[in-house]
């Protein structure tokens, strides 16, 4: 359990700030993450990682030479947000474009999808390489669906090395390409980590067994059986990793034996021995094997071994120097220095003129985020617990974080006298800054997407709550792209949406048509505990999630709910 903090809500940025004081001369702070401290040559392909905090040395441990640009750095185990990755990509950019990559999690993809978009806009011509190893999290058949865990590194070593050789964006994204397909992992847990002032572990292992196949987030892992010895512990990974073994994969293999955050040196050095003699055995080459701790889980017992098949193109830059805080390689020259000051600073978008109608609308907002936020801070912990049943258990605490900021930016706002849009564009906007993850993306986006629809208006009627609602539902399908029966929050947003367009139709109140859709919604949360997750981190879990409901859909049905029965106290008014 981690036991060294001040407030546990602020850990991973007081974390992170230690980290650059410990390392200034390879990386130093931008708001988001860390750059490189010293110069790349201009026109330099600049490859920016990230994912959520308390994976060290992944991902910030991996900034310099010969490696990534910059590391985008979320909260813990969450994802950063668009607005995160954009100013590290900026910041770290060289005039050769941007190649970001990270592990296949929903709510990367959706926050390092909007940053590319932006990026790309303001014409940094910015790519995607996602990292999918994990042979647990989906059958060979459907690799794309598949977890990134800590065969990020090769993915990592080899674009990074091929931006320091000077090749273009296409190429380093082909060789980020080919070696995330010639890259396999499988890991394995004995017990379960624990957040930052959290009590309980977010999963725990029963006495005598081990988790085979789990994540890097704190989910737990597929399937348990009785805890082997070193051998048969040696055998389940290689003969595991070796049944999926890339198509043309030749004989030359990396193995990476990576501990997740309390199995140490020794009890991997010991277990390395038995993986190197099966590997051997097999009629493998090993090549410039890693041993240690390269993507950890905070305090969880577990560990997983990577295998990366190399032919000559992948094999010099696997091998190519690097010199980063956590992994070094062979020898660079030094670089010199660079202020970094204000490289990723956004302009501020000017106030948006507004009606009375709008402003008085606004005060109207500000209260139901406050009752948004009442019910997220009453639930926080049993949305946390159910997360973690299929997932990485921080649902509470992100939506409690999305919220509290949500909040602070809207009453800043309302006292500066904004109106409804610019109101619900600065809490959409930080919603999904702080918050990370999947959900802190689509609640940011919806709140925004209220707001613009809305606008600025002399008055306001039931036609304008219809569209304002189906705003908040398309924001969060089209960013989602999930559909009824996922599992997920749109199990009752869809509902929400159709209930209340059905009772304004019939001539019901606003306060009362959102009583019924929020009903709606509630019901079909609780519905969703017959359902099989088809998307985010409880897909490869399935099973363990049959019988539970989607935690983004009951966090989603109490908002409603609360929400509805402030809008019926204003309507009494």
């Amino acid at each position: 359990m981690t036991k060294i903090f001040d407030d546990p809500a602020q850990f991973a940025d007081d974390a992170l700030d230690g980290f650059v004081a410990a390392n200034r001369q390879y990386v130093a702070r931008v708001d988001g993450g860390v750059v490189r401290s010293t110069e790349s040559p201009a026109g330099q392909v600049a490859l920016v990682i990230g994912g959520g905090s308390g994976h060290y040395p992944a991902f910030a441990g991996l900034v310099g030479a010969g490696l990534a640009a910059g590391s985008a750095c979320g909260n813990m185990f969450a994802s950063p947000s668009a607005g995160q990755v954009y100013r590290v990509a900026k910041a770290s950019q060289a005039g050769g474009g941007v190649l970001l990559s990270y592990g296949n999690y929903a709510g990367d993809v959706l926050h390092f999808g909007q940053a590319q978009d932006k990026l790309n806009a303001e014409g940094i011509e910015t790519r995607t390489v996602l990292v999918t190893d994990d042979i647990a999290s989906a059958p060979p058949g459907e690799i794309g669906k598949r977890r990134g865990i800590a065969g990020d590194l090769t993915v990592f070593k080899v674009a990074g090395a091929a931006a320091e050789a000077g090749l273009d964006l296409d190429e380093v994204e082909r060789l980020a390409v080919k070696a995330n397909h010639h890259t396999r992992s499988l890991g394995v847990a004995f017990a379960g980590c624990t957040l930052p002032g959290a009590e309980e572990p977010l999963f725990t292992v029963p006495e005598g067994m081990m988790s085979v196949g789990l994540g890097i987030h704190g989910e737990p892992g597929i399937s348990e059986q009785p805890l082997p010895t070193a051998s048969e512990l040696a055998r389940l990974l290689v003969d595991g990793l070796l049944k999926d073994k890339p198509e043309n994969a030749g004989t030359r293999v990396v193995p990476i034996l990576n501990g997740l955050g309390t199995v140490k040196y020794d009890e991997l050095f010991l277990l390395f021995g038995r993986i190197e003699a099966l590997l051997t055995a097999a009629g493998l080459e090993i090549v410039e094997p890693e041993c240690g701790e390269l993507v950890t889980s905070l305090d969880m017992s577990g560990l997983s071994l990577t295998l990366f098949w190399l032919d000559d193109e992948l094999e010099k830059f696997w091998s190519a120097p690097a010199d980063t805080p956590a992994f070094r390689k062979g020898n660079l020259a030094p670089r010199k220095a660079r202020s970094v000051a204000s490289l990723a600073e956004e302009a501020t978008a000017p106030a948006l003129d507004a009606t009375a109608a709008s402003t008085a609308l606004a005060a109207t907002a500000v209260g139901a985020l406050k009752e948004a936020q009442a019910v997220v801070v009453e639930h926080e912990e049993a949305l946390g617990k159910l997360d973690a049943i299929a997932g990485d258990g921080d649902h509470g605490i992100g939506m409690r974080r999305g919220v509290d900021a949500a909040v602070a930016a809207a009453e800043k706002s309302h006292a500066a006298g904004a109106g409804l849009e610019e109101l619900l564009a600065a809490a959409g906007e930080q919603w999904a800054e702080r918050a990370g993850g999947t959900s802190g993306a689509l609640w940011g986006a919806a709140v925004t997407a209220v707001g613009r629809t809305l606008g600025s208006k002399d008055s306001y009627t039931s036609a304008d709550a219809a569209a304002a609602v189906n705003a908040l539902r398309d924001a969060i399908v089209t960013l989602g792209k999930a559909e009824a029966g996922d599992k997920t929050m749109v199990d009752a947003l869809l509902p929400f949406a159709d209930t209340f367009a059905k009772a304004l139709d019939d001539g019901g109140s606003l306060a009362g048509s959102l009583r019924a859709a929020a009903e709606a919604a509630a019901e079909a949360a609780d519905a969703t505990a017959a359902l099989s997750p088809k998307k985010g981190r409880a897909r490869p879990l399935a099973e363990k999630s049959l019988g539970h409901p989607d935690p983004g859909a009951v966090s989603f049905g109490l908002i409603a709910r609360r929400v509805a029965d402030y809008a019926a106290t204003i309507e009494s008014h």
